[in-house]
Formats: C-alpha cells, sequence, structure tokens
C-alpha cells in the first residue's frame, strides 16, 4: 500500500510540474508578442554624448539627365541630412554625390540612411519620397533587372507588364505593400517597411520570370484580408491562398524535314567501284581499243538518234489539230407520221388574215357621232 501511495504522490508531483511547464509557456509567448501601438523609443544624443570616434562617407554617381533636378533640390538634401549632423557635397564636374559623418554625428546608423538617400536620388527618385529614408522604420531596395532577360524586346515587354496600363498594376502593389516603387531603365528602387519590401521583390523577379504581377497581388489581397482575423494568425494559410498551375499552351515546332540517324556499325562503308572495276565487270577491260572505240561510237550515234526523234515529236505537236467538242443539235418535234394536215394550215392562214395590222374588218359597223347631229340641229333651227 506504501509503494502505492508514493507512485500517486509523484504522479501528482508530475503532474503540478507539467502544469507549472506550460504556464511559463504561456508566459514566455505572451512577452514574445508585440503589443498594438508600440514603438521602439528613437535614439538620441543622450544615448551616444561623445559621438563618432572615426569619419565614415559614401559616395554615388549619378546620370546626366538628373543634374538639373538635384540643383534645384540640393538645398533641402542639405538641410535634410543637417538635423542628422551629416555632411553632403554635389560634384557636377565628376557627376558624383558623397556624404561624410562630422564631429557631430551621434547616431551610427545614420551615415547609412544618408548612403540610401544618394542612391535613391540618382535612381530617378523623387526628393519627397526619398527623404522618408532617413526616418527609423523605412528601408529601401534596389532591385537590378536589366540581366534577368537576355531579348530586349521581351525585357521592355515584361517592364511594361510590372507598370501596367497608365500605371494602375504598379498603384496596386504600392497600395498592399505600403512602398513606393519606381521603376526606371534597368532597375526597381522599392522604398517602404521591410515587410512591404520583402513582397515588391518576389512580385518584381516573378514578373521577369514571366509570372503574370496580377496573381501575386491576388494572393497579397488575401493575405491582408487574412490578418485582420486574429485567429488565424496562428493557423497556416495555404488552404485559402490560390494555386495557379503554369499552362504551357504552345506546341514545339517540328522541323519540316526530319532526319533519321542512322543505325551505328563498327565496320566502314563499302568503297564505290572505280571504272576499271566496271570494265572487268562488263568485260570491255580486255577488248582491244578499237572494238572498245567503235562501241562508244555506237552509243553515241544511238543517243543522237533519241534526241532527234524526241525534237521531231514535239515539233509536230504544234501541227496536231485539238479535239473538237461533240455539237448537239436540238431537232424540232415533227409528227410521228409522214402525212401534212393541210386543212389545218388552211386554217391557220384564215386567222392571219383576220389579224393582220392595219387590214379592215369583215363587217364593219358606222361610226355614231352624237355632237355632229346636234350642230345639225342648231342650223335646222
Amino acid at each position: 500500500m506504501a509503494t502505492s501511495t508514493s507512485e500517486e504522490s509523484m504522479i501528482d508531483a508530475q503532474s503540478g510540474k507539467k502544469t507549472k511547464k506550460s504556464k511559463n509557456q504561456v508566459d514566455e509567448s505572451d512577452l514574445l508578442t508585440v503589443p498594438d501601438g508600440w514603438k521602439e523609443p528613437a535614439f538620441t544624443k543622450d544615448d551616444n554624448p561623445r559621438g563618432m570616434l572615426e569619419e565614415s562617407s559614401f559616395a554615388t554617381l549619378f546620370p546626366k539627365y538628373r543634374e538639373a533636378y538635384l540643383k534645384e533640390c540640393w538645398p533641402l538634401v542639405q538641410k535634410a541630412l543637417g538635423e542628422a549632423h551629416i555632411k553632403a557635397t554635389l560634384d557636377l564636374i565628376e557627376g558624383s554625390i558623397t556624404v561624410t559623418t562630422t564631429k557631430k554625428t551621434f547616431d551610427p546608423y545614420s551615415i547609412v540612411r544618408a548612403r540610401d538617400l544618394i542612391k535613391l536620388l540618382a535612381r530617378s527618385v523623387p526628393f519627397e519620397q526619398a527623404v522618408r529614408i532617413l526616418e527609423d522604420e523605412m528601408a529601401c531596395d534596389i532591385i537590378k533587372i536589366g540581366t534577368l532577360v537576355r531579348n530586349r524586346e521581351r525585357f521592355v515587354k515584361r517592364r511594361q507588364r510590372l507598370i501596367g496600363p497608365k500605371g494602375s498594376t504598379l498603384k496596386a502593389l504600392e497600395l498592399l505593400t505600403n512602398c513606393y516603387v519606381m521603376v526606371q531603365g534597368n532597375t526597381v528602387s522599392a522604398l517602404g517597411p521591410f515587410n512591404g519590401l520583402k513582397e515588391v521583390r518576389k512580385v518584381v523577379l516573378d514578373t521577369m520570370k514571366n509570372i503574370h504581377p496580377i496573381y501575386n497581388i491576388k494572393t497579397l489581397m488575401i493575405k491582408r484580408e487574412l490578418a485582420k482575423d486574429p485567429e488565424l494568425r496562428t493557423q497556416s494559410w495555404e488552404r485559402f491562398l490560390p494555386n495557379f498551375r503554369h499552362k504551357n499552351l504552345t506546341k514545339r515546332k517540328e522541323p519540316k524535314k526530319k532526319t533519321t540517324k542512322k543505325e551505328y556499325t563498327p565496320f566502314p562503308p563499302q568503297q564505290p567501284e572505280s571504272q576499271i572495276d566496271k570494265e572487268l565487270a562488263t568485260g570491255e577491260f580486255f577488248l582491244r581499243e578499237s572494238v572498245k572505240k567503235r562501241k562508244k561510237m555506237e552509243e553515241i550515234k544511238g543517243k543522237q538518234a533519241e534526241a532527234l526523234t524526241k525534237k521531231q515529236e514535239e515539233r509536230n505537236k504544234a501541227f496536231i489539230p485539238p479535239k473538237e467538242k461533240a455539237v448537239v443539235k436540238t431537232t424540232s418535234k415533227a409528227p410521228s407520221d409522214g402525212k401534212i394536215d393541210i386543212e389545218a394550215i388552211k386554217a391557220k392562214v384564215k386567222k392571219a388574215k383576220t389579224k393582220k395590222l392595219g387590214a379592215p374588218p369583215v363587217n364593219p359597223t358606222p361610226p355614231t357621232n352624237t355632237s355632229d347631229k346636234k350642230k345639225k340641229k342648231k342650223n335646222k333651227g
């Protein structure tokens, strides 16, 4: 009995430990979750009062067509970087922008943000958007797409597909990822939060691999709706996301002339027979030269006679009349008997006489004019 009670106490003790572990796990998960609306405190001068020990600098080149725009917005750039105590220089002769830290610079990461700022300005991003990189929650990504497609025409078509008609596809991508996207030349510049940049990179690379951006935009829209539900945060979203299969509808073009490979044989092909071998086979090799000449002359004469006959036949073709078509004569219906009906002919002649044009009738009736009679009566009166 003592043993049984001790076992029960052990089990109770183990169960008690298990419950304690589960409580600890719940506490850890609560600690790991970031509360809504929480932000990391900003890095101030009090965090690094002594400043930087060494001076660091970054430089980048810009194209010629950006020179006029950079001249206009350069005072604004200097003002924005001056707040972080970073010096910026614009070299128009060399075509470069340089940013360097000063003795007053206290934030070590500010020089990296300044480097990203000048990179975005060189890639045709407007100053109003590029300044946002100096914020804490912002990042940028410059995606190189020039080497992903070999054919230039195909590259231009796919890049235009990313932009969409009147920039609609690019606008939809910006709204879903909360990023600013700029397509310029052989690069795509993106500016926004880290999660959005990850999605933008995926969409851009898939578009250059001939996957239409509308598929990725559709999945992003579904993910956005699923993120609103707190119950689905810990569940897998694969059942909700669409699976687009790649259908290759274009069939491979078959060549017009198909070449069939011959079977491999280790033996070389048989040598063609020479003229001497042919003469030996027919027995001409052992004949005299006079006989050979006579045979050759006979062969030549035979060929000439054949050519003459062919020419004569071709000349005679012009004198051969063409075959005429057989004319079918339409015979009028004759009476079955050879006798002619004289009375019927007489009756036809009489009818024709009566129906002659301009002939007077057989018994003409005198015309009665009432108007003439009235005139006569008036004259008498």
